[in-house]
């Protein structure tokens, strides 16, 4: 499982953060994108997998680097939220 902990210290590593001082920030984001992809129709349990811990670091990246007021996400994170969605539905036809 891809829990907190985990999914905050690799995103650290993976968009080059040291220390703690963002952490606060950081967590509000991955809490961000794993509601998002919920939204998008992500199951849970393949949300909660490692399997996502990419796309949540992704989305994350994609906040942190936006510019004030101008939160996007990246065409990639969405159509990887996308195929994350479809894919649960295909396995349970």
């Amino acid at each position: 499982m891809a829990d907190e902990i985990d999914l905050l210290t690799r995103v650290k590593t993976d968009i080059g953060v040291n220390g703690t001082y963002h952490d606060d920030k950081l967590k509000g984001y991955i809490d961000e994108v794993k509601e998002y992809l919920l939204d998008a129709g992500v199951d849970k349990e393949r949300l909660e997998s490692n399997k996502s811990a990419g796309i949540i670091v992704r989305g994350v990246s994609d906040l942190w680097t936006s510019t004030s007021g101008d939160a996007k996400l990246s065409d990639y994170f969405e159509k990887r939220a996308i195929q994350l969605a479809l894919k649960g539905k295909r396995e349970n036809v």
